[in-house]
């Protein structure tokens, strides 16, 4: 491991070689944070990332998270069953393990959210505290995990939840890089899941990285159980965001809707696809999140432009070259 700047505070990641877990890591890092995060080949992790402190372990067993938590003063539960499988049965005990180790060492947990856990009926505009009636298995477990944290910051241990649009950014699995672009390929084409006048909550995966860590440095100025939103960027007409893909690569692209009609069929063999079919509904509805609550802690929400984020994502991802 190559020595770190120190601020004394250590994070736990769980999730640190995943989009949102490696993003926060790395944000914390260059703050001075010691980082520890849990892999189950710390090793091969090590050899990707050698500036953290690789503990190895399963996130999946409450003894290893426990063991990784020593000396922590923040949790990211940033991680996922290995590609989503078991989804259903293995997140709510990994983050039960989280909680149980966050209050035996005094740690803040923090969660990436998502807007799985709500439904049409409080769309398009949704705040922290909109009712939450999801109507697809994923968001009722989201809305699971959000009582179990809420139940453990009434009991001591506080959480802050930052809930947010479609990552798009250096993250292999979303919407951007598996459904809109081709990873790896000039971009000549682009498959666009929304419809013409419908608006859709984006998310630039460094932004995200960068409030949470905002949120963390806040501490105990935050209440024991901080839900807030990100606006990210808003797509208002469901085509914006194909507009900035052609600013950046320079010319017109070849648009063409997504093939929702594959998804069923695929669906019972490919994990991803199951999870793709299952969330077609927030692409048939404008949702936009409220960013207010999340304004009057940090006084700013910090934003990329547009076409300065896409950018980055179409590098990232293979489909622009470096320079």
């Amino acid at each position: 491991m190559t020595k770190q700047m120190n601020n004394g505070k250590t994070a736990l990641i769980l999730g640190a070689t995943g989009g949102i877990g490696g993003a926060v890591a790395r944000t914390l890092a260059e703050r001075g944070w010691h980082i520890k995060a849990l892999n189950r080949n710390a090793a091969a992790a090590a050899l990707r990332e050698p500036s953290f402190d690789w503990v190895q372990g399963d996130a999946m067993q409450a003894s290893d998270v426990l063991k990784a938590a020593d000396g922590a003063d923040v949790i990211v539960h940033a991680v996922n069953p290995p590609g989503y499988r078991n989804w259903a049965q293995l997140v709510l005990p990994m983050l039960d393990s989280t909680i149980a180790a966050a209050k035996a060492v005094g740690a803040r947990i923090v969660l990436p959210g998502t807007v799985y856990n709500f439904g049409p009926d409080v769309f398009p505009n949704v705040t922290e505290d909109s009712p939450q009636n999801p109507r697809t298995r994923k968001g009722a477990i989201r809305v699971e995990m959000e009582k179990r944290l809420k139940a453990a910051a009434e009991s001591g241990t506080p959480v802050i939840i930052l809930r947010a649009g479609d990552f798009f950014g250096q993250v292999a699995n979303s919407w951007f890089s598996q459904g809109i672009v081709k990873p790896g390929k000039p971009v000549a084409s682009v498959s666009n899941p929304g419809s013409a006048g419908i608006g859709h909550q984006w998310a630039y995966l460094p932004d995200v990285a960068e409030t949470m860590v905002r949120l963390i440095e806040k501490g105990d100025a935050l209440p024991a159980f901080g839900v807030y939103h990100m606006r990210g960027h808003w797509d208002g007409d469901g085509r914006q965001m194909v507009a900035a893909i052609e600013r950046v690569v320079g010319h017109k692209v070849k648009q063409r809707a997504f093939p929702w009609w594959v998804l069923p069929l695929a669906a019972p063999f490919v994990t991803v696809m199951r999870e793709l079919r299952e969330m077609r509904y927030l692409w048939k509805v404008p949702l936009q999140m409220r960013n207010d609550k999340l304004v009057a802690i940090l006084g700013e929400e910090p934003h990329t432009p547009i076409d300065e984020a896409v950018k980055a994502s179409l590098v990232a991802i293979g489909c622009l070259p470096a320079r």
